[in-house]
């Protein structure tokens, strides 16, 4: 999965890796999952690999940023034209955008699984599956999406980060490590993968770890929104309450609008609650 699409990657991980959990039942609220005009849509990279370079293709991702309806429209025309693979990806695409992620999904796998595209190429629009089957709510799809791209691409640090994403979904938490330890050996300074790599050790107890992940994380990103998500939970587990609180408020300045912050609301509320409502 590209960067821009790594917004809803990072709420659907929030939501399963970054949930805090105490010893006297932490938790917090799970994160919207359905796209919304506010959204980043997953169009395909820029500039390529692509599965086409026809004109109409852009005309047809035009459309999508602002009116999914009339691009699935022009993609099906299209289609019915002989528009081929580029006027399929452009249809399944408008459908996620419209709130459709599993038939987008399913879609997209058959189209990367049949497409006779470059390697690359192919493995972007598999990327593009799993960041379907994740709004579906469905992570072993999602995983099984994210591994056809690996065995395309296998040392792309963005894919290598999005099937890591996936496995935090199932709380396959060693595996998701595994992922992230490939990317960040090929790129040592991308402070997402340390975010998500800290709260997998986290969630198997290796406090010190997902510290020592979280910091490196917030050195190169003082502002980083999950971060500061994680170190907060990390803080709380500790009984540092009051550092926790500072994090979490931290989280929404940085992001005010995002997943992100309605999980760190949910838990400065359990905070102010005191013990008895955890």
């Amino acid at each position: 999965m590209r960067r821009q699409t790594r917004t809803v990657l990072l709420g659907a991980f929030a939501a399963a890796a970054l949930a805090a959990v105490g010893l006297a039942g932490w938790v917090t609220l799970t994160p919207r999952t359905a796209m919304t005009a506010e959204d980043t849509l997953p169009t395909p990279p820029q500039p390529p690999p692509r599965l086409t370079e026809a004109p109409e293709f852009e005309r047809c991702l035009t459309l999508l940023r602002s009116d999914p309806e009339a691009a699935r429209r022009f993609a099906e025309n299209w289609d019915a034209a002989g528009g081929g693979e580029g006027a399929r990806q452009c249809t399944a695409l408008a459908l996620l955008a419209m709130g459709e992620p599993a038939s987008a999904a399913q879609r997209l796998e058959s189209l990367a699984s049949l497409s006779e595209a470059s390697g690359p190429a192919r493995a972007a629009v598999f990327a593009q599956a799993t960041q379907a089957w994740l709004m579906a709510g469905e992570p072993n799809r999602a995983y099984g999406a994210a591994t056809m791209a690996l065995t395309l691409v296998p040392e792309d640090v963005d894919l290598l980060v999005d099937r890591a994403v996936t496995l935090g979904g199932l709380s396959r938490y060693a595996e998701a490590i595994q992922d992230l330890d490939r990317a960040l050996a090929l790129e040592p300074e991308r402070a997402e993968a340390l975010v998500f790599r800290a709260a997998s050790h986290r969630h198997l107890d290796r406090a010190e770890l997902a510290a020592r992940d979280i910091e490196r994380a917030l050195a190169l990103e003082p502002a980083n929104a999950e971060a500061l998500l994680e170190r907060g939970i990390i803080r709380q587990l500790r009984g540092d309450a009051a550092g926790a609180r500072a994090d979490w408020e931290r989280a929404i300045e940085a992001a005010p609008l995002s997943a992100t912050a309605d999980l760190a609301a949910q838990n400065l509320a359990l905070n102010e609650a005191g013990p008895a409502r955890r």
